[in-house]
């Protein structure tokens, strides 16, 4: 069975992006790495997929100006150029036109980093914390026109802990990420995209480091 043909886009160092490459190593895995471009030359996640043996590509958003579409025009001939069947946004910092949303639409996917729909947008831990949340985490969900509010195709979430502050917070969130993205792309590339109970309980008084998912990886 041939494997979605999967393009990934960053803008920076890419830790998501190395995470869903190392699931996709495993033949077994439903999508294959088939591009990462990014739209910064300096992204330091380019030299990991370069290292991993991976194609890549640079499109510089600065060299179109305030010209969003024909940025998102020249990725999309290369997209169609590499035979992409799904887009993975990971720290793709440019927001996107509907356009380009609309020629996505159903195959482009994004991780947040809260529990949508809860805090949209950015500084989401300090906004979390600020709110008083006992239950912080990430999202996979479809790319929509409203942004962060496509589908969700998974979670995880973590206890916030008395001492958090947003940069504590934001490391132990960045490791639900790594977890939920690979099973979240493999789900979708199966064709197994609906949400599913989770298989683990929080219980943040006597394991600060268990993490509810769902759907259960």
């Amino acid at each position: 069975m041939a494997r979605t043909r999967t393009a990934i886009l960053i803008s920076g160092r890419g830790s998501n992006m190395a995470a869903l490459i190392k699931a996709a190593a495993d033949p077994a895995y439903p999508a294959e790495i088939a591009l990462v471009l990014s739209n910064r030359p300096a992204a330091g996640g380019l030299a990991v997929a370069q290292n991993a043996g991976l194609t890549t590509a640079v499109i510089d958003h600065a060299a179109f100006g305030n010209d969003r579409e024909a940025f998102e025009r020249a990725i999309d001939a290369r997209l169609i150029e590499r035979r992409i069947d799904l887009v993975c946004l990971a720290g793709f910092m440019r927001l996107l036109t509907p356009w380009f949303v609309a020629r996505w639409e159903g195959r482009m996917l994004n991780i947040h980093p809260s529990l949508l729909p809860s805090f949209k947008g950015l500084d989401t831990h300090a906004r979390a914390l600020a709110a008083g949340v006992k239950i912080h985490g990430a999202t996979v969900h479809l790319v929509s026109v409203d942004m962060d509010g496509g589908p969700i195709i998974a979670q995880g979430a973590l206890p916030v802990l008395p001492n958090d502050s947003a940069e504590t917070l934001a490391r132990r969130v960045l490791a639900v990420e790594h977890r939920i993205y690979p099973t979240a792309l493999r789900r979708f590339a199966s064709g197994q995209n609906c949400v599913s109970g989770a298989d683990e309980v929080i219980d943040a008084e006597s394991n600060s480091d268990r993490m509810l998912v769902s759907p259960a990886s």
